[in-house]
């Protein structure tokens, strides 16, 4: 078994710092959030609806279908 290097026992450097004022727990932990947040990549395709749903509205016959009535069921 080998030894650790000395780097690996170091505290990691710290996320943020205060340097003015006293936060409380509740504050740190909301900042920490909006920082942690701006930094994650943003969702893929979020706009994008999915294959299941465009088959699940076709089985629901949600589009206008011809045939009498027709007229009634496109201005939903």
């Amino acid at each position: 078994m080998t030894a650790a290097p000395a780097e690996e026992n170091l505290p990691a450097a710290p996320l943020l710092s205060v340097v003015k004022g006293q936060p409380n727990a509740e504050e740190l932990a909301a900042l920490t959030a909006v920082v942690l947040s701006l930094g994650a990549p943003a969702p893929a395709n979020a706009g994008t609806p999915s294959v299941r749903h465009w088959v699940r509205r076709q089985q629901l016959r949600l589009a206008p279908s011809p045939g009498p009535g027709a007229w009634k069921r496109s201005g939903q």
